[in-house]
């Protein structure tokens, strides 16, 4: 029986350009099947990473393997797909042209293409369209047809850099069913986007990354640790209350600026603290308007993760401290 291989293994990968480092050390799995956001600012390195498991970059050091095998073997690379953030397209062909011209640089045969050309046009919301010429597409119409190539020849793996910047929220749907139907056929999707909320609703795991190395990767459950946020709003803080909170959670921001009101963004291990928390505002003598808490958001983790805080700061004195 054959072993089940990871669709993305990379260890200690680096990529350097003229001796500054793009890529640094970076370490990541994607297992197959799975929808992996790759995510980070700009100048993370991601483009570069998405090179070298294309086969389009070579590495300075390390190791990396994809489908079992290297990116620059024909085998490989007819298993891959992949729609690039700048796409340049062709625009004298039409729709049609275009899929079938790429259709049959990935080894497909006319008669499958006959077959494929027209579903993968309905698929991404092109479906009566492919006879008109790419020049006359919108940009949100361009954005569908490469992601239709990248679809075209059945890939196992699917690297997809911004698909939806382009589309309107309607598009969007649309584009994240399609990643839910290559995930349920078994597909794995390696997804960069800046728009955290798509990649929240259909990634399994994520990935942030800054100045080439990994700072995180995991499940939204896995990266928060079971940390729950709680948005307070008291009418004052009460001499010692900051204190009280600390020791039942992190008190993570405070805004006294508005009279009458004060408002603090605290975490916590989890919902069973609640009480806790409403009986020691009680007990302070502050009157409790909201106690609110809120599911944790990729938004969230990504400006905690990628911006130099000083809570980041101070949390990983304490973290060192306790190792």
């Amino acid at each position: 029986m054959l072993t089940r291989v990871n669709a993305i293994e990379t260890q200690d990968l680096r990529k350097a350009y003229r001796g500054r480092a793009v890529v640094d050390g970076l370490n990541l799995t994607v297992p197959q099947g799975e929808v992996f956001g790759f995510l980070g600012p700009n100048g993370a390195g991601k483009s570069t990473t998405v090179k070298m498991l294309l086969g389009l970059v070579k590495p300075t050091g390390g190791a990396l393997q994809v489908l079992g095998g290297r990116p620059q073997s024909p085998q490989i690379r007819a298993q891959l797909g992949f729609l690039p953030e700048q796409f340049r397209f062709q625009t004298w062909m039409t729709g049609e042209e275009f899929l079938r011209f790429h259709g049959r640089l990935a080894g497909l045969k006319a008669a499958e293409l006959r077959r494929r050309v027209p579903e993968v046009l309905e698929t991404v919301g092109l479906g009566g369209r492919g006879g008109e010429t790419l020049g006359g597409y919108s940009k949100g119409m361009l954005q569908r047809a490469g992601l239709a190539g990248a679809i075209l020849a059945r890939p196992r793996l699917v690297f997809l850099d911004e698909p939806t910047s382009a589309l309107d929220p309607i598009g969007r749907v649309e584009v994240r069913e399609i990643i839910e139907r290559l995930r349920a056929d078994g597909v794995a999707v390696f997804l960069n986007s800046h728009l955290l909320a798509e990649v929240e609703q259909v990634c399994d795991r994520v990935a942030f990354v800054k100045r080439g190395r990994v700072l995180q990767q995991g499940s939204m459950r896995d990266l928060m640790g079971g940390v729950l946020p709680v948005d307070i709003r008291v009418s004052h803080l009460p001499p010692g209350l900051l204190d009280t909170l600390q020791g039942l959670g992190e008190v993570r921001h405070t805004d006294t600026n508005t009279p009458g009101r004060a408002d603090l963004e605290l975490w916590l291990s989890g919902e069973d603290v609640l009480p806790a928390v409403a009986d020691a505002l009680h007990a302070a003598g502050a009157r409790l308007y909201a106690l609110s808490p809120r599911r944790p958001d990729l938004e969230t983790m990504f400006l905690d993760l990628i911006e130099d805080t000083p809570e980041r700061r101070r949390r990983t004195a304490q973290e060192a401290a306790h190792a």
